[in-house]
């Protein structure tokens, strides 16, 4: 059931002599658990999921997935960006077997494979359309298909749905962590929308800036599915805020890192 992922103590500089991006992160995510990652532009929260993903090495620290310390990408742990970056001259059931293909799959193999991905996510009529005539939401929809296709015990989220419509962003807010706690995925999702924190993450870490740190936190505690207009959400999207404020002006909210020691004492 997913995977946990700790964070031991992770400062990173971008050169020896520059400030450092992040600060001594120290925390754990435990198997199953959907967290939202939140923070001002500029505060390291891709930085950090992208260390997550294999994609940076932190200076100082380390992060671990089971144990396993993160030195490279893995298909058990896919990222899904802001943007689709699919290959235009490709179907979408190939692009969403692309990752399979990878992982050294025989092509029709992994075609069939995603094919029931593509059936739940509303795509069981587009599958041999060409990308480029889809809409943005249905571009996303093929990404988490190719994210979600290798089964992996982590999904990694870099604001994926920020350059969406309103329609669309509601509905994937909606879609993906159901998908995923079915499957039982941990999922990190980074965002700056305080909303789509609360709509989909069990518990949200807010990041300071200048070096990033993780000040604060919130359990959301809300039942699923989640709507916005419900009393129960916007009194945590409050909650959220103000915590989130009290980062930048120091009246509220914690003011030092999080340890795994402090956030398990806490508890």
């Amino acid at each position: 059931m997913g995977a946990s992922l700790s964070i031991d103590y992770v400062t990173h500089q971008f050169s020896p002599s520059a400030a450092p991006t992040l600060k001594d992160i120290d925390t754990r995510i435990d198997p199953g658990e959907l967290v939202a990652l939140i923070g001002r532009s500029g505060c390291g929260k891709s930085t950090l999921l992208h260390m997550m993903a294999g994609l940076l090495i932190p200076s100082q620290g380390c992060i671990r997935i089971n144990s396993h310390q993160v030195s490279k990408p893995s298909a058990k742990w896919n990222m899904m960006f802001q943007k689709a970056s699919l290959y235009p001259w490709m179907s979408v059931k190939e692009n969403a077997a692309l990752g399979l293909m990878f992982a050294g799959l025989q092509k029709a193999e992994a075609v069939e494979k995603v094919n029931s991905l593509l059936d739940m996510l509303g795509l069981h009529d587009k599958k041999d359309v060409n990308v480029q005539s889809l809409s943005g939401g249905q571009q996303q929809r093929v990404a988490l298909a190719r994210s979600l296709a290798t089964d992996p015990d982590i999904l990694l989220l870099d604001e994926p749905f920020s350059a969406l419509d309103a329609f669309t962003r509601t509905a994937l807010q909606e879609e993906v962590p159901a998908i995923c706690r079915e499957r039982g995925i941990t999922m990190i999702i980074v965002t700056h929308d305080i909303d789509e924190a609360v709509a989909m993450a069990d518990r949200v870490l807010i990041m300071s800036q200048n070096p990033g740190r993780i000040v604060d936190e919130l359990e959301v505690g809300l039942p699923w599915p989640r709507r916005h207009m419900d009393n129960g959400f916007q009194i945590r999207r409050e909650e959220l805020m103000n915590r989130f404020k009290g980062t930048d002006t120091g009246l509220q909210g914690r003011q030092q890192p999080i340890t795994t020691q402090q956030s398990e004492s806490a508890a």
